[in-house]
Formats: C-alpha cells, sequence, structure tokens
C-alpha cells in the first residue's frame, strides 16, 4: 500500500492506495507537526489507519506533504521529527518522503513532465517543476509581503479600502451589515490574532460574488490576479510551458483566470481545487 498525507493546519486529507488499486480516503484534524506532541501526533494518525488500509496490508511508501516543509536530502527535517518516529513505529518499513506543499502541487498538476505550478487559495505560491523537482521559484512571501492573487491578499486590499472610504458606499454598507468590522475588532483579528490571513481570506467569497456587478470590485479583483500574473507566473517560461492551478481560490475563479492569462500569453493546463487526485495518479505511476 501507498499513503499520501496532505497536512494542514485545519485538516489532513489521507489516500491510501492499495496493491489492487483500491483508494481509501479519510479526512482527520489538522497537524501542526512542528508544535504538536508525539502523543497528540499518533492519535490522529491511529484515528486515520483503520478507513485507510481496511485489509491491514503492508505499507510500502508513505508521502507526506505539508505547507512550508522543506526536504533536507540527508536525513529527517527538524520540523517533523516527532512525526517520523510515529510514521516509522507505525510503518516499520516503509520509505517515507517529507514534501512541501508547492511540491504536492506539482506533481499534482504536472505529473512526470516540466510545467510551472502555482498554488492559489487563502495565500499563493508558484514554481517551475522540472518532471521531478521544483528548479525555480518565485518566493511567496506571505500576505503581507506577497500573496498576490489569493483570497487573504484580495480581503486585506478590500478591508484597507473599506477602512478607508475608498469603496461604493452601499458596497460598504452591505459588508458592515454582514461582518463584524468595526476598526478595532479588523485591527485585533489582523495584528494580534492567530490566524490573520485565513481572517482576511473570508471575505473573499463576498467580495466575489459582486464581481462583474459593481465596477471597484471588478477592478479590485483583477488587479489582485494580475498582480499574481505579472509578479510570479511572467517570470517563468510562459511561452513554453503550460501554468497549472492547485488551490480552491483559483479554482472558484478559473474562467477569470483563464481570461486574464490569455492576455498575457498564458496556457492553463489544468486548475483543480485540490491536489489530492493528481497525488494519486502520480504516485501510482
Amino acid at each position: 500500500m501507498i499513503v499520501i498525507v496532505e497536512s494542514g493546519a485545519t485538516k489532513t486529507d489521507w489516500c491510501g492506495i492499495g496493491a489492487d488499486g483500491s483508494l481509501h480516503s479519510v479526512k482527520t484534524a489538522g497537524m501542526n507537526v512542528a508544535t504538536m506532541t508525539t502523543e497528540s501526533i499518533k492519535a490522529i494518525i491511529l484515528e486515520a489507519v483503520p478507513g485507510l488500509n481496511p485489509s491491514g496490508e503492508a505499507v510500502k511508501e508513505v508521502h507526506f506533504y505539508a505547507a512550508g516543509l522543506i526536504a533536507t536530502g540527508n536525513g529527517v527535517p527538524e520540523a517533523v521529527k516527532n512525526l517520523d518516529i510515529v510514521l516509522r513505529d507505525l510503518f516499520p518499513g516503509a520509505e517515507i518522503e517529507y514534501a512541501s506543499d508547492l511540491l504536492d502541487a506539482a506533481r499534482s498538476v504536472c505529473g512526470h513532465e516540466p510545467g510551472i505550478a502555482a498554488i492559489m487559495g487563502t495565500g499563493s505560491n508558484s514554481c517551475f517543476y522540472d518532471g521531478e523537482k521544483i528548479v525555480k521559484n518565485i518566493r511567496s512571501g506571505g500576505f503581507i509581503l506577497g500573496d498576490e492573487g489569493g483570497g487573504a491578499v484580495l480581503g486585506r486590499m478590500f478591508m484597507a479600502d473599506f477602512l478607508k472610504n475608498q469603496m461604493p458606499a452601499e458596497l460598504a454598507e452591505e459588508f458592515a451589515s454582514k461582518y463584524k468590522v468595526d476598526y478595532m475588532t479588523v485591527v485585533q483579528n489582523v495584528y494580534k490574532g492567530t490566524a490573520p490571513s485565513k481572517y482576511l481570506g473570508e471575505f473573499a467569497p463576498f467580495i466575489m460574488s459582486h464581481y462583474g456587478k459593481i465596477d471597484y470590485v471588478t477592478e479590485l479583483a483583477e488587479r489582485n490576479f494580475r498582480n499574481f500574473i505579472e509578479r510570479a507566473l511572467c517570470q517563468y517560461d510562459i511561452k513554453n510551458y503550460p501554468v497549472g492551478v492547485v488551490g480552491g481560490f483559483g479554482y472558484a475563479n478559473r474562467e477569470i483566470l483563464v481570461r486574464l492569462g490569455a492576455e498575457y500569453g498564458i496556457r492553463f493546463s489544468k486548475i483543480i481545487a485540490a491536489p489530492m487526485e493528481g497525488l494519486v495518479e502520480y504516485h501510482s505511476k
């Protein structure tokens, strides 16, 4: 059996690929493997195993993907030391790989072929992938210094305009009626909250619901996407390689993305909400 794990802060997606090609999918709580104890990690994995491997097959491979996880090439990355202890105990003899969510995305949309891969969710990232490894990466920078094209940056741009009265009054009134966005609440969540990018990204569906209906929103949303295209994607060889996109925000707005990308000569190969299906295909081969 091959086990694929996509670990996030809020949820973890698991998929077991049986020797006969059968697929077994499980969702559990998220794992911050850098800070969780060995016991906490083990409890989550033990919750996943019965549904993941109902026949009790020997697990030959484990592929663990997480945001910001950088494989060192020598030994186990420091951030996953506790996780590694648990995995090697539960799956003795298995070959275990640790990789970033960016390699996860690249493998999902490019498979074993070279191409440009992008993540467009709450945040954003991108890379050129040679069919085996990432060989170029325009750094994301996070929602303060980068993350153009993502939902959090759209929320940040919108919120900045809201606070400074830079949007149509009717839109501002509708926004204020739906959310608690008094100045102190906003500042508290953005500057002292535990997940400021998530907080700002939660406004993206409201904003995009007005796309094409209010010029201000249309221009704001397109500026966000163009910033990602111009500041990240155009630094790759877009003339010779297609772009694949992974992420709920990119997928939800794929028609806009394809139209704007065409203006820059970008060809999109795949735009998908989540990478697991592509990873199953990749690791099955």
